[in-house]
């Protein structure tokens, strides 16, 4: 595996702990179609929560939340409506949120949830 896709699994790992820490229920992770994938689906209440992990270890190239672009939350809506034909799951609302993890060496992980993203 390459050092790029540990570094995302070991931030969706994070995210998912924190995520429960704060009281959301995780439904389902990694959840594929054919039109792409969603990295974690949660309630959060009665509201459904289509959940974008992105991680870095450095902002070089800007917050991690930053390459989440109008195109991929396009994708990403589309996803959450997907999974919710797959599913017969009945909610309140539903939303896309994202998870920025930043891992820099020797400190330890930042993590920001943004609820509800919009561009």
């Amino acid at each position: 595996m390459a050092a790029k896709d540990v570094l995302g699994r070991e931030g969706e790992v994070l995210a998912r702990r924190w995520l429960e820490r704060a009281g959301l229920q995780i439904l389902d992770a990694n959840w594929r179609c054919e039109h792409g994938e969603l990295d974690l689906v949660a309630l959060d209440g009665d509201d459904l929560a289509c959940i974008e992990v992105k991680t870095r270890s450095t902002t070089a190239f800007g917050h991690p939340a930053e390459a989440v672009t109008a195109a991929k939350l396009a994708r990403l809506r589309r996803l959450a409506g997907a999974w919710v034909r797959a599913h017969d799951v009945h909610v309140a609302g539903m939303r896309v949120d994202v998870v920025a993890v930043l891992r820099r060496s020797g400190q330890p992980p930042l993590i920001e949830h943004i609820k509800g993203v919009e561009r």
